[in-house]
């Protein structure tokens, strides 16, 4: 008898040292070489571009370059963006095979791991709390407030205001003047 064949799970290791380890998903196979080394070298041309979006003050240096597919490269620059610490500017440049002619593809501002970010969108209708509500009054115009203003008084005050307005002589409650000043009934 073989030692090894009475410990349990002696044949499940073997199969898992011989079987390869499988790829993450997600991942394609060609994402993962090295990037193109022609494309690789050309941080100027990626520079240009990105400065064709942006000041070049904003750009600052060199972070990286990553392979994206065959003949498909991203460079990496840190901004210097005001309100935009931590985000990353970049250039995605290609080549046809063989051809020494750098082409851009996309250019933009990518958050990295630092960034700060805007929190998840949520809903109106899930952000909305019965105590965020408040009751609505009715909106009034400033020429309609005007028009309104005497109806809302009460009469009494009416005539107090009517009776303020210069129409009788001091001295004289009650009883209105005339237009040239003499008063009403002598």
């Amino acid at each position: 008898m073989d030692p090894q064949s009475e410990q349990p799970g002696a044949p499940v290791l073997e199969q898992a040292a011989k079987t390869p380890p499988k790829r993450k998903a997600g991942l394609p196979v060609w994402r993962t070489g090295k990037p193109d080394a022609f494309l690789a070298a050309a941080v100027d041309a990626a520079r240009t571009a990105v400065e064709s979006i942006t000041p070049a003050a904003t750009i600052g240096a060199h972070l990286a370059a990553k392979s994206e597919g065959d003949r498909l490269v991203t460079h990496l620059f840190e901004s210097r963006l005001a309100g935009y610490a931590g985000w990353q500017w970049y250039a995605v440049l290609t080549r046809n095979s063989r051809s020494k002619v750098v082409t851009v593809n996309e250019l933009g501002l990518l958050p990295s791991e630092d960034s700060i970010l805007a929190p998840e969108w949520v809903p109106w209708a899930e952000r909305v709390r019965p105590e965020d509500e408040q009751p609505q009054e009715p909106e009034v115009n400033g020429h309609e407030a005007e028009a309104r203003e005497p109806e809302a008084q009460e009469p009494e005050a009416q005539e107090t205001a009517a009776s303020d307005a210069g129409t009788q002589e001091p001295g004289q409650p009650g009883e209105p003047a005339d237009d040239d000043g003499a008063q009403a009934g002598t």
